[in-house]
Parts: C-alpha cells; structure tokens; sequence
C-alpha cells in the first residue's frame, strides 16, 4: 500500500471516529458537541496542510527518482517554501546538475575515441566477452584482407603479449594484445602496428656501414695487388704459365672490384626523379632486352595491354632496372621452354612465369638473402627499395605450381 493511500485511510478513520464520538457528545452537551465539531474541522485543515508539505514532495521525489532510473537527467524539481524539503530538493538538483555534467563529459571522450580509433594509422580490433571480434577501424579491417590469418594470431595471443608477422617478406606488423574492464569483466583490444619503415630503415643503416667498411677494404688491397702486377708483367720476362696466373688474378680482382660495385650502387640508390613515362612503352622496352636470351631458352614473352596507355609518374631508369630483375629471374626460375607475360591492368603490373616458384616467400625480399648457388641476394633488395621509395605496394607469390605472380600496385 502506497503512503499516501495509509494517511488518507488514517486521516478517514480518525475523523469517522471523532464523529461518532460527537454524536454522543451531542446528547448530553451541544456546546461541548459544537466545540468537537470545530476540532475536527481544525484537524481536518491540519492533515490537508501535512499532505500538502509531506506527500506532495515525496511524490516529487518519486517522480526524479524514476527520471534517473530512465536515465533521464533534464528533471528539475522546484522549491516547496519547506525548509527541510528545499534542502532535500536542492540536493537532489545538484546531484543531477553533475549527472549531467558527467554524462555530457563521457559522450564527449566517447565520441572523441571513436574519432580517434577511426582515423589511427593502427589498426585497432576490439574483442566481445568472448573473444569474438566486435569492432574494427578501417586499418584493421585493410590489414585482415591482407592477412588472411590474422584472427588466429590474435586469438593466439595472451593479454599482455605482443608477436611480429610478416607478409610477403616485406611489410611487417607487430601485434599486441592488452584488455580493460567493462561493466566489471575483462575485454581484450589487439593493436597492429607497421613496423616496416623503421625496420627497413635500421636494417639499410646496418648493411650499409657494412658494405662501405667491405669496400673500403677491398678496394685498398685491390689497388696495390694489380699495381704490383701490372708492374711485375711488365717488368720481367715471364713464363707462360707465370704470365696466365697473374693475368688470371688481375682479372678475377677486377671481378671482385665489380663484385663490390653492386653492393655500393645498392647503399647509394638516390631518390626516385618522377616524371610522366608510357607503362605500355616502359613494358615494351623491358621485353625488348630479353626477347633474344628468352628464344635462346624457348621461352615465349608476352604482353597483354589494355586498349588504353597508362601514363604514371616514376622514374625511367630505376623503374627499368625494377623489371629487368624480375624478368631476369623469371628466365631463371623457368630454365627451359615456357612463358612470360607482362600484364598492364588498370592499377598496376602483374609479371608471371611458369617456372617452378618462390621457395621461401617469406625471406624473398631479405638483404643478401638467395637460393641460387652463384647469387648475390641483391636483385629483389634492389627491386624492395626501388618500389619502396616511389610508395608503391608490391607483393611476389606462387597460389599453384608454374604461376608466380610479381604484382606491383600504383597509388590511386
């Protein structure tokens, strides 16, 4: 039973009873019956004024208490003139003032995480209770296209770990898993972060003190040995046989001396000189410079272009020297008899071979990295940093035996 339906049964049952009562009084005393009557009329005001004070109020109350249960925090109550309920309901205005406040301030930060979350370079996916995924940003869901696998390593992780991936030897991600509390229950967060610009950074700094200390040294003895012989094959009258060997080591440090060369070319590799070149004329050219080593191989070049040249903004001779490299590995990945196409498509080239692969994809495109026993492990480095440099995505891949796929993507 509500209050307000107790205190008007009291307030009726009382006054029936003084009523009754009255009605005795009546009969032996009316003046003592009409000064009853005048008591009850006085109560009767007294308990309309106590309702008015006490359980008008309290309603008030009431109706607040179930805004805030809605959630509902414009309700304002207004004074009474009651000393006692003013301050209550002063209280209770402040208290919903800073309800407000604090429910204006957490939609702001909220919104303003979302915005962050959104528009980060990092790719950010938030996990349910259950460790589904829930939430991604735009970065997240690009890297999950790229990396098919990605769920499982998230799902792998522990809260507090982190591991590095790899993809396609080139680009890699560092990935971290950390949680906070929602509602009172743990949730997991993973951050994928692009590590490959620095990590290419670091790792050309390294290999580059190295070259140039190689060189160095090799260029100080290379200097002095073939003074040494050319003035000794000068000098003397020499034996054939004594003649050949030291001819065979001027000539073999010359070899070395090139040898070397490459390496300082690589660590020397200026900026790309972008200016507006034909793809299809760029295409032509490079197949040109292989049409006679691919016959003598019977290996067949195709070019498949669309109706329309592309023209694109890159430099000539790095980018020429991009696809020598990789055709020169095509023809050496085929061997004998098989094809080669050079496909212009609307954002990119996409070069395939039919020759027996990429055996480990994932170390491809590391410095001085090669399965060839003569190789030097510096073509794709070269093609990495020239694709790199111009801000191009590449990828190099075999999905089923005799198709490799070389695939270089322009910017839009």
């Amino acid at each position: 039973m509500k209050l307000r339906t107790k205190f008007l049964l009291f307030v009726i049952v009382l006054h029936a009873v003084a009523l009754t009562l009255s009605w005795f009084v009546f009969k032996e005393n009316r003046w003592l019956f009409l000064v009853s009557e005048l008591l009850i009329l006085i109560s009767l005001w007294f308990s309309r004024s106590l309702y008015l004070q006490l359980l008008r109020p309290l309603k008030m109350l009431t109706q607040g208490a179930e805004a805030l249960r809605d959630k509902d925090f414009s309700v304002r109550l207004l004074k009474t003139g009651q000393q006692e309920m003013d301050a209550l309901i002063e209280v209770y205005n402040q208290m919903l003032d800073q309800l407000r406040h604090e429910r204006t301030m957490q939609e702001q930060q909220h919104f303003f995480l979302e915005k962050l979350i959104y528009t980060s370079p990092t790719g950010i996916i938030i996990l349910d209770y259950d460790g589904a995924v829930q939430q991604t940003n735009p970065k997240a869901q690009e890297l999950l296209q790229q990396l098919p696998r990605l769920l499982e390593d998230v799902q792998a992780l522990d809260s507090g770990e982190s591991r590095t991936l790899t993809l396609n030897g080139v680009k890699t991600f560092k990935l971290q898993k950390s949680h906070f509390i929602d509602r009172g229950f743990a949730r997991h967060f993973v951050m994928i972060e692009e590590l490959t610009t620095e990590i290419l950074a670091a790792e050309k700094k390294v290999y580059g003190k190295v070259i140039r200390m190689m060189a160095h040294e090799v260029n100080n003895t290379i200097g002095p040995v073939n003074s040494i012989i050319g003035s000794t094959l000068k000098a003397h009258a020499l034996d054939e046989a004594h003649r050949g060997a030291l001819e065979v080591a001027a000539e073999r440090n010359q070899h070395l001396n090139g040898f070397m060369r490459n390496f300082a070319d690589l660590v020397k590799l200026p900026p790309p000189d972008k200016k507006p070149i034909s793809l299809q004329s760029l295409l032509h050219h490079a197949a040109r410079l292989y049409e006679a080593p691919a016959a003598e191989k019977n290996i067949r070049l195709h070019l498949d272009f669309l109706e329309q040249d592309m023209t694109i903004r890159a430099d000539q001779l790095q980018l020429e020297q991009v696809l020598i490299n990789i055709l020169k590995n095509s023809l050496e990945a085929i061997g004998q008899d098989g094809d080669i196409r050079l496909i212009q498509q609307k954002d990119g080239i996409v070069i395939t071979d039919t020759g027996h692969g990429v055996e480990v994809p994932a170390d491809v495109f590391t410095p001085f990295f090669t399965t060839k026993p003569d190789g030097q492990g510096i073509g794709l480095m070269l093609v990495r940093d020239i694709l790199l440099a111009h801000g191009w995505q590449f990828s190099l891949e075999t999905p089923q035996p005799g198709n490799t796929q070389f695939t270089i993507r322009f910017p839009r």
